[in-house]
């Protein structure tokens, strides 16, 4: 998996479409099928895993009673209510 560590995240997801879209089709032989889904798991997991490095490094700046606080970015409907 040494090689998929250098691709961005979009080839990574459109390599991802691909093995889905050979995979859906139904006309691979079954040793290239379970060739085609072990890659599809790692282009999975590295898409995961370069979404959870961007999840921690975006932050929101929030101004709070005239200072600057850094927040963990919340995506929408996540955010804790206090």
């Amino acid at each position: 998996m040494g090689q998929e560590q250098q691709i961005n995240f979009e080839d990574a997801m459109n390599q991802l479409e691909e093995v889905v879209a050979q995979l859906e089709n139904g006309d691979v032989p079954l040793e290239k099928a379970i060739d085609l889904f072990q890659k599809g798991m790692q282009l999975s997991q590295l898409c995961s895993q370069k979404l959870a490095q961007v999840e921690r490094k975006i932050e929101m700046i929030v101004e709070n009673g005239g200072e600057i606080e850094k927040k963990p970015f919340a995506p929408l409907g996540e955010e804790s209510g206090e």
